[in-house]
């Protein structure tokens, strides 16, 4: 009966949302900032371990923001003193 602008104030259907923004913004300065013990990067298992979520919440999360914490971002040398020799 209001048309579209009716639908602004209608709450959505389903069950409401229980992942807070402060809770996404956890997983991603967590993400981010820190790294596991005894780990080189988060996988989903061991970050929904360290903060509570299920798995596909932490992942549903990783990939809304893109994050892949598996995939190194800086390369690291090789301290092969024959690596030029093995490149070429």
């Amino acid at each position: 009966e209001r048309g579209l602008d009716g639908l602004c104030d209608d709450p959505r259907p389903g069950v409401p949302r229980k992942i807070t923004d402060a809770d996404v913004e956890r997983v991603i300065v967590k993400t981010l900032e820190e790294t596991p013990k005894n780990a080189t990067h988060w996988s989903t298992r061991s970050m929904a371990a360290a903060t509570g979520m299920s798995q596909s919440t932490v992942s549903r999360i990783w990939r809304a923001f893109a994050l892949a914490p598996h995939r190194a971002q800086t390369f690291k040398l090789s301290t092969d003193p024959l690596f030029i020799d093995k490149v070429r």
